[in-house]
């Protein structure tokens, strides 16, 4: 039955990701026929991730409630069906509307899984899970770029997508009597009710945050600027650049796969910090001028990017305490959020006002100052431990 319960909780990280690319690599298409200015995609990241951010802050609230399982396949049958709105919408403000549901049911789901997960399996499981999540990201951009070059549309792109999901929460459903009780009540338990005000005081907190922030303002940014960046600066065709905005998620997935078979032996800080140092590298390369340079910089990006988010969060109870993990897991979703929902439009602003060629300059700024925040974090939480 536990194998049973982690084959379930792997379909729905691969749920969680199948959406997060589809925008990006859809996009150059999209706004041609909506008639839409290039900087709109962020507006619509924008409203998504608000809405999971309004979920994050309420998600301890919620599995306390309901429990981890309802939670999953709710948020999951709610993207479901924001993805089958978002292939019927033929006007930008339908699409606005549509995201509403897409993200309310995204940060729920993802706070909820995180720390169920951070308590009861190991970072390598962590960091696997978070591989299927990786290899739902990287799978959609296909799915797109095969309705594209068939001509059959991006509205069929977003409705195959919304097909899988729909399945995808059936199977959840069946699969509720395997959240055990005992497993739920113990994650109850240990859920505080830490407010906003309250985490910050908690020594390190600000600066997780901060990293969060940092660490999804890059990831979101990259993945939904990079077919425009290709298609505008380096000059490939949509249809080929929808393939290789695949491969920064391509890059995360393999990265995470690898990262779970030493995670345990490292530990989480050694995989936090070595990740951040090969994101950079990879960041300096897509500055490069050259067209293999840049998607290899892509690649790379994703393979440093791999560790970082899935050993934070893993780290969470023994940092921070498992009295407080759930409303912090929740609170450090809603903080990653905030990074998802304002850098990427910022970016858009700056793509249209000046150039999409400041996208690797954009992104290496994010990488410096997540590499700040998590060397301050570890001293901090040394200097705790010393008092």
């Amino acid at each position: 039955m536990v194998s049973l319960l982690l084959a379930v909780i792997y379909m729905a990280f691969i749920s969680l990701g199948l959406p997060d690319s589809l925008l990006g690599s859809a996009w150059p298409v999209m706004r041609l026929e909506l008639g839409s200015p290039l900087s709109y995609a962020g507006i619509i990241s924008m409203i998504i991730a608000g809405g999971t951010i309004v979920s994050s802050l309420l998600s301890n609230r919620v599995i306390r409630k309901m429990g981890t399982g309802l939670v999953t396949a709710v948020s999951v049958g709610m993207t479901a069906a924001a993805l089958f709105g978002f292939s019927a919408s033929g006007e930008f403000y339908q699409l606005c509307l549509w995201t509403v549901p897409y993200g309310l049911g995204a940060g729920a789901v993802d706070a909820a899984l995180n720390n169920y997960v951070a308590l009861h399996y190991s970072s390598r499981h962590m960091s696997w899970l978070h591989a299927f999540w990786a290899v739902g990201v990287t799978i959609s951009p296909y799915i797109m770029s095969a309705c594209l070059s068939r001509n059959l549309g991006w509205q069929a792109g977003y409705r195959s997508v919304s097909l899988i999901q729909i399945v995808l929460t059936v199977l959840l459903v069946l699969s509720l009597p395997l959240w055990k009780k005992k497993a739920a009540s113990s994650e109850e338990q240990a859920a505080g009710d830490v407010t906003l005000s309250q985490a910050v005081r908690i020594p390190g907190v600000p600066f997780v945050l901060l990293a969060f922030f940092s660490f999804c303002a890059l990831e979101h940014t990259a993945g939904l600027w990079a077919s425009s960046y290709l298609v505008g600066v380096r000059g490939v065709s949509p249809e080929t650049a929808a393939q290789f905005t695949a491969l920064f998620y391509l890059g995360e997935m393999i990265g995470r796969f690898l990262n779970g078979f030493v995670a345990d032996r490292f530990g989480d800080k050694r995989m936090i910090r070595v990740g951040i140092l090969v994101m950079l590298f990879g960041t300096v390369l897509a500055a490069l001028p050259l067209n293999f340079l840049s998607l290899g910089g892509l690649v790379i990006i994703g393979l440093g990017a791999a560790p970082v988010y899935p050993c934070i969060i893993h780290s969470t109870p023994t940092s921070f305490g498992k009295e407080n993990s759930q409303a912090l897991v929740g609170i450090q979703m809603a903080s990653a959020y905030c990074g998802s929902t304002f850098m990427p439009p910022l970016f858009g602003l700056l793509a249209q006002q000046i150039s999409v060629g400041l996208y690797p300059f954009f992104l290496l700024f994010f990488v410096i100052l997540m590499l700040f925040m998590t060397e301050a974090l570890n001293r901090r939480l040394k200097e705790v431990s010393t008092e």
